[in-house]
């Protein structure tokens, strides 16, 4: 995924839980709910294998798999719907799979979650990766994608707004050069005159008298 915007079903994916047992068919043999379709957006987001053939039959179904306890989905199964090629990829059970959200990590007390000894860490959550990916989840790469539309707004906003604040001094007919001007105009107006020092010149010495 890049900068563009992130699809209402995949925001809605990560925050689904899964593998729970379907209230519909609770004595049914297949009951965890480890399903999602991705043009539905109507509750509940995860449902089973039977309730998939009632409701969403003619639907875009994907499955959610497990690995270590945590949420993965196949690459085969989205690499068509979804740009995943910043996102690291693992090996599980002779296929390729992503995995849905960051996975907790044990860290040192006092260590940033940016230090590792890893060539490559996920942008994110500094998770180790394999291979050089920016992310290590799909969650991870929503977030990536949102910074960077935070970080493209702020710029393009920054270059309009000093624009705004030309064109008002503009149009008010004041700048800083003329306010610098008109002030020293002022001043010189106002300024009493300088007194020109002159001394007196002392007048021919007189001499005494003499008797």
């Amino acid at each position: 995924m890049k900068r563009e915007m992130v699809p209402p079903w995949l925001e809605l994916l990560l925050a689904t839980q899964f593998f729970t047992t379907c209230p519909s068919h609770l004595l049914a043999s297949r009951n965890e709910c480890n399903l999602f379709c991705i043009q539905c957006e109507a509750p509940p987001a995860a449902f089973c294998y039977y309730c998939r053939s009632s409701d969403h039959s003619t639907h875009r179904v994907i499955q959610i798999r497990r690995s270590s306890y945590h949420d993965v989905v196949r690459v085969s199964e989205i690499e068509d719907i979804l740009d995943i090629s910043d996102v690291q990829t693992y090996i599980i059970n002779s296929a390729r799979v992503v995995f849905l959200n960051e996975r907790p990590q044990q860290r040192n007390y006092g260590v940033s979650k940016t230090t590792s000894s890893s060539t490559h860490n996920c942008e994110i959550c500094g998770r180790a990766l394999l291979d050089a990916f920016r992310f290590c989840s799909l969650g991870c790469n929503v977030r990536g994608i949102q910074n960077d539309m935070n970080v493209a707004a702020t710029v393009e906003s920054g270059p309009q707004c000093c624009g705004e604040a030309d064109v008002r001094k503009s149009d008010d007919g004041s700048g800083t050069t003329s306010d610098k001007d008109s002030c020293n105009e002022n001043n010189e107006e106002e300024s009493p005159p300088k007194k020109i020092a002159r001394h007196r010149r002392k007048g021919i010495p007189q001499r005494a008298p003499f008797f």
